[in-house]
């Protein structure tokens, strides 16, 4: 009810300057329905896979010394380690092989 009547009772005024997109202080060039290459999505999306990959890694190197205690023991929480980082890097060299980190 509170949104309602805020917005019955508010000062609008809309002019052509307060329509126009508002981007970095500069006026617009171009249309903002303009279409985009992949590419720019496609590296966006490589960088948030690979960056929440490494992330994964900062739990792991925190309780790194409790590893042993579980009975892991620390080759076997180094090997696990190893296994994850082997399957990253085969990931990486997959998407580079495929020329998704070329810009043209």
């Amino acid at each position: 009810m509170m949104v309602a009547l805020s917005h019955l009772f508010s000062s609008s005024r809309p002019t052509a300057v307060k329509s126009q997109p508002y981007e970095s202080g500069m006026t617009p060039l171009g249309s903002a329905r303009e279409r985009y290459d992949v590419k720019f999505y496609l590296v966006a999306v490589l960088f948030i896979v690979f960056d929440i990959e490494v992330v994964f890694m900062m739990p792991w190197a925190v309780a790194f010394r409790q590893l042993g205690l579980l009975g892991l023991g620390i080759a076997g929480a180094l090997l696990e380690m190893a296994v994850f980082v082997v399957i990253l890097a085969v990931g990486y060299v997959y998407v580079w092989k495929r020329g998704a980190l070329e810009w043209n």
